[in-house]
């Protein structure tokens, strides 16, 4: 991917640390084969793979950056971790993880090949997520490299497709996701208990202010933290909430209305299917015909000639 070999390369300019031949996490770029990369509120989602062709080293300073959680997509990865004059070899199976914070020194030999999805986490969001958990605010997290971890997985998982395809990626949703990823990284890795947030759910005031939020940015540029703020709930509060009381997540939520919309001008207007999408906030119209078949069970086309 060219452009987002072109991002990176920017990041790694203005990120703290970055040496020359090495990107913004410290790996080596002759070592790297093509990465991806989705930028959000307070968070960076990579995925980078690594041949195994040589042995290299990641290698970073001490920085205010937060903290960098990596996702091993497969098995078979081992890398060699310094800590001081002592060192250690961890193995990595698929779906085992590791977490960096970036105020410590960080040096590792890979010793084999990998692919990695990593989650950075900026100081200001790591703050606002403990904040939002009730636990004292913490620079870094702590976990044991190469242990697996099925949630993390599972979430990590589902931006795949949108790193894939960063240009026309839902911000919404990738918030939505990071935001449970971010979560669920306190709640587990912090060393403090997360406090319950207490609450009888969303009032329908809450559901109907989220909802004319969600229908005014159906571009899907509205984030999650401006309607948890609207709401006066915290992000994770709001999206467990908003999901008790419509039966879905706002993204999916919003997915039916943006299809709802479409069924209306493909009955009403002679739009071509193309503006229909780019009307109805899709990134384009193949994507509004996935869509609207999964929802509906038929294609937008077909849909039109049988009104």
């Amino acid at each position: 991917m060219n452009g987002a070999r072109s991002d990176a390369a920017e990041h790694q300019a203005a990120a703290p640390g970055a040496a020359a031949g090495r990107d913004s996490l410290g790996c080596s770029l002759a070592a790297l084969c093509d990465g991806q990369e989705l930028n959000g509120h307070g968070f960076v989602i990579y995925r980078k793979s690594h041949d195994g062709s040589e042995l290299s080293r990641v290698e970073t300073g001490p920085s205010d950056r937060g903290v960098l959680v990596g996702l091993s997509l497969s098995g078979g990865h081992r890398r060699r971790i310094f800590t001081g004059n002592r060192s250690v070899s961890y193995d990595f199976a698929a779906d085992s993880c590791y977490i960096r914070p970036f105020a410590d020194d960080y040096r590792a030999d890979i010793e084999t090949g990998f692919e990695f999805l990593l989650l950075e986490v900026s100081q200001a969001a790591l703050h606002r997520t403990c904040a939002e958990g009730g636990v004292p605010l913490a620079d870094g997290l702590s976990a044991t490299p190469g242990a697996t971890d099925p949630v993390l997985a599972h979430l990590g998982r589902a931006l795949l497709p949108a790193l894939a395809h960063p240009a026309t990626a839902s911000k919404l949703f990738v918030e939505q996701v990071a935001c449970a990823m971010q979560t669920h990284l306190v709640s587990r890795y912090h060393g403090a208990p997360v406090r319950a947030e207490r609450g009888g759910g969303l009032s329908d005031l809450q559901v109907r202010r989220a909802q004319e939020l969600l229908v005014a940015g159906m571009d899907g540029t509205v984030l999650i933290g401006d309607i948890a703020s609207a709401c006066d709930v915290s992000r994770s509060y709001f999206i467990r909430a908003f999901r008790q009381a419509t039966g879905t997540t706002p993204y999916q939520w919003l997915l039916a209305r943006r299809v709802e919309r479409a069924r209306a001008l493909l009955t009403r207007s002679g739009l071509s299917l193309a503006d229909v999408a780019i009307q109805c906030g899709f990134s384009d119209q193949s994507h509004m015909t996935r869509t609207f078949a999964r929802l509906t069970g038929s294609t937008p086309g077909a849909w039109r000639r049988g009104r």
